[in-house]
């Protein structure tokens, strides 16, 4: 019932607004639009904030405080600290030369030899077995590339953990635990 009366407020107001030529009551109407826009502006920028906050890692020290998920992360890492301290077992992948992305400038080859840091010995099979998916998710990946991608080691650190999910998702359930690096060369 609430809501008929409502209704018929604000239809009675844009009537007298429209039938008045913009005069008297049709400036509350006009008024409660400004409301209206304000408000969905307001909105709009807290969601933004909160969104780039989250996205930019400045609200993961409170997600995890209030979710209690650093105990969980402690765990995590301890776990694989672990596993990588025990008898590792590496595997050489072929080397791969591919042209990478310099926007329409002249070609820039990227030469990469890596070494799988693998859960146990069993898992030799599985990455063999994928070994087609491996290297095409490689190459994909590696094209895509510039030559700014590739500076300083914030971008091998990239590059590595890029490599790692890549190969985890092609050969799971096999573990993986590192990507390691024989040789890079951009030429």
């Amino acid at each position: 019932m609430a809501d008929e009366e409502l209704e018929e407020d604000l239809d009675d107001g844009v009537g007298e607004s429209e039938d008045e030529g913009g005069e008297g009551e049709g400036g509350s109407g006009s008024g409660k639009k400004r409301l209206l826009i304000v408000i969905a502006a307001v909105l709009v920028l807290i969601l933004g904030g909160a969104a780039a906050a989250y996205f930019t890692g400045l609200l993961q020290p409170v997600i995890d405080m209030l979710s209690g998920g650093q105990d969980a992360v402690a765990v995590e890492e301890l776990d694989q600290q672990q596993v990588i301290s025990g008898d590792a077992v590496f595997y050489d992948l072929q080397e791969m030369l591919v042209n990478i992305n310099t926007g329409g400038r002249k070609a820039v080859y990227l030469k990469i030899r890596v070494s799988l840091e693998l859960e146990s010995g069993d898992d030799i099979v599985r990455i063999e077995e994928m070994m087609p998916r491996i290297v095409d998710n490689f190459q994909i990946y590696l094209r895509e590339l510039r030559i700014e991608d590739l500076k300083g080691s914030a971008g091998m650190y990239r590059l590595r953990e890029e490599l790692l999910k890549r190969v985890s998702v092609a050969v799971a359930p096999a573990k993986v635990n590192d990507v390691l690096f024989k040789e890079m060369l951009v030429q």
